[in-house]
C-alpha cells in the first residue's frame, strides 16, 4: 500500500511540474483559446492549404517574409523546433507572405539551411491581415481544435529549452 501511495504521489508531482511550464516571456496568452480566422495559402507544389489541414495537431503558425531581417536568425530556430517536436501531434507552419512566389522562399531556405520546415506561402498577404498582424514576425500557438492559445509579436528563440518545454507541455495536454 505504501509503495502504491508513493507511486501515485510521484505521478502527481510529475503532473504538477509538467503543467507548471511557463510561457515564453514575450508570449501573450489568452485566458481562454480564441477562434482563428480562416486563412488559406499554398504549399510548395501550389496546392491549396488551410489551417484545417492541421486539425488535431498543436500548430505554431509563423507569419514571415524573406525580406524581414530577423528571419536569418529566427528561421533556423523554427527549423530545429520542427526537427525536435514535429510529428503527428505538433507542426511548425512557417507561412511566407513573399509576393515574389515560392522560388524566393526556396532560395532563402537553401541559403540558411532549413531542412525540416514545409514551404507554405500566401503571396496575397491576406492571412497576415486576417490575423491582425501589425508587423512581422507574428507567431500564433494554435490548439488541436484550431483556436489561438496565444501569440508572439516579434522574433523569438523557438528552440530554447524554455520554449521547447512550454510547447512540449501543450502537446502533452490532450
Amino acid at each position: 500500500m505504501k509503495t502504491l501511495a508513493l507511486a501515485l504521489f510521484g505521478m502527481l508531482l510529475a503532473l504538477i511540474q509538467a503543467s507548471a511550464t511557463e510561457p515564453p516571456a514575450n508570449f501573450a496568452s489568452h485566458a481562454t483559446p480564441q477562434p482563428v480566422p480562416e486563412i488559406s495559402f499554398q504549399n510548395a507544389d501550389g496546392q491549396p492549404k488551410t489551417l484545417a489541414d492541421f486539425s488535431g495537431k498543436i500548430v505554431l503558425l509563423n507569419i514571415w517574409a524573406t525580406w524581414c531581417a530577423p528571419y536569418r536568425k529566427e528561421m533556423p530556430t523554427l527549423d530545429r523546433l520542427q526537427a525536435e517536436l514535429g510529428g503527428v501531434d505538433f507542426e511548425v507552419v512557417a507561412l511566407s507572405v513573399d509576393r515574389k512566389g515560392p522560388e524566393v522562399v526556396r532560395k532563402f531556405f537553401d541559403e540558411i539551411g532549413v531542412k525540416h520546415l514545409a514551404l507554405n506561402i500566401d503571396t496575397s498577404s491576406k492571412a497576415m491581415f486576417a490575423l491582425g498582424a501589425v508587423g512581422l514576425p507574428l507567431t500564433l500557438l494554435i490548439d488541436r481544435e484550431g483556436r489561438e492559445i496565444g501569440r508572439v509579436i516579434g522574433p523569438a528563440e523557438w528552440d530554447s529549452p524554455e520554449v521547447v518545454a512550454f510547447i512540449r507541455d501543450r502537446i502533452a495536454t490532450k
